[in-house]
């Protein structure tokens, strides 16, 4: 058999059990077997929660264990909270979550695993596990990877976006827009990109000014910072144009000028995302020495429980992990 795909459970008090079970329920064709990384009682207590019948998983106890479409590893002998409850932030869940990522983590890092796919993971739960330094999936998996730089890239049917930066606060991203942090990006989005497939990507950078800062008069950051980012870039044998306005970067992207565009904050990345198409839209981290996507989606802990799910993401995250791990990235 061809390498599995870990995908983790995430939180078991959020959407990710539900999205899990009803993309299995779905009976699904993929190329590579699936290890669901989790507990097997947080899909059980979904299914159960919303009246579905429990698909058939073999439970094994290592990757290399795997011999039928799909199966499961449980990271630890954790039975389910006695206080356990849909949709409230739980200590021993984010435990389990972290615990889950981390064990489908080692399995990539092995060479066990083709990928990995994680669904949601709630930031104020681990953080109540004692995980006070990992922010999110990125952060834990750079520590366990041990690399220094990593970027998130957005992808929608017709549109990439990767990040200069996403957990930071507006004022912390702007002072993060230099030119050799940018140059940094530029050179990790391009090896990224080349090494899953894509044949000299074609990147477009977007301005942090209206207007792409009017030379100077609207924000010197432009002038200054992007420009010389981007000729730095070209000099190596990168294909970036820009910095170009943010309000027309993404539909030149969609209209297929573009291959990629690295977005300079949060939220400049992700409105452009999730309007295009919020219920495909997954993500891929670049920097680690493995394939990860994901769902573009949190735990939802306001419907938790409740069967109102959509697994479109997840199963979209699933497919963009094959798609890299058999290079067929465009």
């Amino acid at each position: 058999m061809s390498k599995p795909i870990a995908i983790t459970l995430g939180d078991p008090a959020g959407i990710g059990p539900e999205v899990v079970l009803k993309t299995l329920l779905a009976n699904p064709q993929s190329r590579h077997p699936w290890v669901l990384v989790g507990a097997l009682w947080s899909l059980q207590c979904c299914a159960d929660a919303l009246g579905l019948p429990m698909p058939k998983v073999d439970k094994i106890v290592a990757f290399s264990h795997t011999t039928s479409p799909v199966s499961i590893l449980e990271p630890a002998a954790l039975a389910a909270p006695k206080d356990f409850c849909f949709g409230e932030v739980q200590a021993a869940c984010g435990d389990l979550a972290v615990r889950s990522v981390e064990r489908a983590a080692h399995a990539c890092l092995a060479a066990e695993a083709a990928a990995m796919v994680t669904a949601p993971i709630n930031k104020e739960a681990i953080h109540a596990a004692g995980y006070v330094h990992d922010i999110g999936h990125q952060e834990i998996l750079a520590r366990m990877s041990g690399v220094n730089q990593t970027a998130t890239m957005l992808m929608t049917p017709g549109l990439k976006v990767v990040h200069l930066s996403t957990h930071k606060s507006l004022a912390q991203a702007v002072s993060y827009v230099r030119r050799d942090t940018v140059l940094d990006k530029l050179r990790l989005l391009h090896d990224t990109l080349t090494r899953w497939g894509m044949q000299r990507p074609r990147i477009a950078l977007a301005a942090l000014n209206p207007h792409g800062g009017e030379g100077g008069l609207l924000g010197a950051e432009e002038v200054e910072q992007l420009t010389p980012a981007v000729a730095d870039a070209v000099i190596l044998g990168i294909d970036v144009t820009g910095p170009v306005p943010a309000d027309s970067v993404f539909n030149r992207a969609i209209n297929g000028e573009f291959d990629v565009v690295l977005a300079l904050y949060h939220d400049q990345g992700h409105i452009a995302i999730k309007v295009h198409n919020f219920h495909q839209s997954t993500t891929a981290t670049l920097g680690i020495p493995f394939v990860r996507t994901s769902v573009d989606h949190g735990t939802a802990f306001d419907i938790a429980g409740k069967g109102v799910a959509d697994p479109t993401g997840l199963r979209a995250a699933i497919e963009a992990a094959e798609t890299i791990v058999d290079g067929r990235l465009t």
